[in-house]
Formats: C-alpha cells, sequence, structure tokens
C-alpha cells in the first residue's frame, strides 16, 4: 500500500471523530446574498487543514475540509461558493499551478464573482514553516534561553516586509483585475503562539524565543492589513479575538492545534493550524464584516 493510501485510510477513520461543536451560529448577513457568486482563495488556514471531513472532489493534498470557514459562511448565507484553497499556496499560485489539476487560484474569479475571501502570506518565503522550524531545532537542543533569536532567528522578519507585503499588494490588484464586481475579504491569521512563555515540548520553541514566534506572526498580520488597505480590500482582522485562544491554551479553549498533544479530532496535518472551532470562529468574523 502506498503512503498516500495508508494517509487516506487513516484521515478516513478518524474523520468519524472530528469536532463538530456547538458554537452559536454566527450572523447572517442580508438576505440579498442568497445566490451571489462567491470564491475562497488562500492556503491552509483558508483551506482547513486538519478539520474533517474533506470536501469530496477536491484535489487530496489540498486538505479542503467540508468546515472551513468559507464552506461555513456560503452556508449561512445561501451563497454560491468555489473554493480553490489548497494547503501550502503562497501568492505564487494565484498565478502559477501548485500542482498537477490545481491551476493557478485566480482561473476561478470571473466578471461575475461577486465575493472573494482569501488567507494568504503565512507560506511565502516559508514564514510560518521556516520559523518553526529554525526556531524548533535548536529549541529542541536548548529549551531554555532565546537560541533562536540570539542566532539564526534573526533574519526570518525581514523577508515579510520586503517581499511578502508587496508579493500581497500584486496578488489583491490581479483579484480586483479579475473579479471587478467583487468585494473582497483579506482574513489576518489567528494567534498560534501566546505572547510569552509558550508550552514546550507541544511547540517546541525555547521560552525566550517566544516572543520572536509572536513578533513574526504580528509583523505578517500587519502587512496583510496594510496590503488591504493599500488595494481597498476589506481586511478581516483575527488578532483581537483570538487572544487567550492560541496553541498553548487547553484543548477546549484553543483555536489553533498545537504540533503534538493534538486533540483526538485534529487529523495527522492538523498540528499549527485552526481547528473546528477556529474555523467557526473566522467564520464569524468574516459574516460580521459583510455586515
Amino acid at each position: 500500500m502506498t503512503f498516500l493510501r495508508r494517509l487516506i485510510v487513516v484521515l478516513s477513520a478518524v474523520l468519524l471523530i472530528a469536532a463538530c461543536g456547538s458554537d452559536p451560529e454566527p450572523p447572517r448577513p442580508p438576505d440579498q446574498a442568497a445566490g451571489q457568486v462567491y470564491v475562497n482563495l488562500g492556503d491552509s488556514y483558508a483551506s482547513g487543514t486538519g478539520v474533517l471531513p474533506l470536501q469530496e472532489g477536491s484535489p487530496f493534498l489540498c486538505f479542503r475540509s467540508q468546515h472551513n470557514f468559507a464552506r461555513i459562511v456560503a452556508e449561512r448565507t445561501g451563497r454560491a461558493l468555489t473554493d480553490v484553497s489548497c494547503a501550502g499556496a503562497t501568492t505564487d499560485n494565484m498565478t502559477t499551478a501548485q500542482y498537477d489539476g490545481v491551476p493557478p487560484q485566480l482561473d476561478a474569479l470571473s466578471d461575475r464573482t461577486e465575493l472573494v475571501t482569501m488567507m494568504l502570506g503565512g507560506n511565502d518565503n516559508g514564514t510560518f514553516g521556516r520559523s518553526i522550524s529554525v526556531c524548533g531545532d535548536v529549541g529542541r537542543l536548548v529549551p531554555k534561553g532565546s537560541p533562536c533569536t540570539d542566532g539564526p532567528g534573526a533574519e526570518l522578519l525581514d523577508p515579510i516586509e520586503k517581499r511578502t507585503y508587496p508579493a500581497l499588494v500584486d496578488a489583491l490588484r490581479s483579484i480586483r483585475e479579475h473579479a471587478p464586481r467583487a468585494r473582497v475579504l483579506i482574513v489576518g491569521y489567528p494567534w498560534i503562539m501566546p505572547p510569552e512563555k509558550g508550552c514546550f515540548p507541544d511547540i517546541p520553541i525555547a521560552v525566550e524565543d517566544v516572543p520572536l514566534l509572536r513578533e513574526i506572526q504580528t509583523s505578517l498580520n500587519a502587512v496583510v492589513e496594510r496590503a488591504a488597505k493599500r488595494t481597498g480590500v476589506t481586511f478581516v482582522d483575527m488578532s483581537r479575538v483570538s487572544a487567550g485562544h492560541d496553541a498553548c491554551k487547553p484543548e477546549r479553549v484553543r483555536w489553533i492545534e498545537p504540533q503534538d498533544n493534538r486533540s483526538a479530532a485534529a487529523s495527522l496535518v492538523g498540528g499549527l493550524h485552526p481547528n473546528a472551532a477556529g474555523q467557526r470562529a473566522i467564520a464569524e468574523q468574516v459574516l460580521a464584516a459583510l455586515n
């Protein structure tokens, strides 16, 4: 049995215990939204990676959840959703194919599109992946002190301003060109790490390196917001409402799953991604922005 087939079997097995939760239903936008053409773009946070079950018929490696925030928004409002979000996507994948069978995401847009949502930027220059990998590697060796801040972590911030910001501006302008009638919303990322202390070894970041990880995400959300303002796009801020729901909080409180010691409902790829409660929280903020 191939690795991919084994992974499919495992994901299918845990599908039955996927979280469904009982959070209050998010507010509903006006009735005139029903039937509008809606396209969801972005990376694994947009696709709902880690929240089962997966959308039927979507490319497996995109890990699109049936319960991602876009599906919730579409169901609450009656919008006709096309979801092309995909795990691992960068701003380059707005205009270039990510995998065979996964065309450029902007191909989903047209002059008929009336609403676009997007979460993007975290994979550009490996911002999330490199920060966790680089700081995690040194954190496992030196769990106290600030080995990443004092060493390899120093180079993680610069690309966010120098490369991610202009790439986001270009991506949002391209969305405007491809969907000139659409209302466009770009969603910021909910907090992954707390402001300090962390939760070693569930997330293997040295104690005094936690503020660096927080600064990296603060910088990323700031450039997402600036890109939105520069292009006339609505920014959906998740930083305020997600405070106190980071991956180091207890299972019933957190909106992001840790790398290790994840909840039973989280899939094998769910570490450091929003869980079902996190996706519902993002949907609530998007719906509020649409009102």
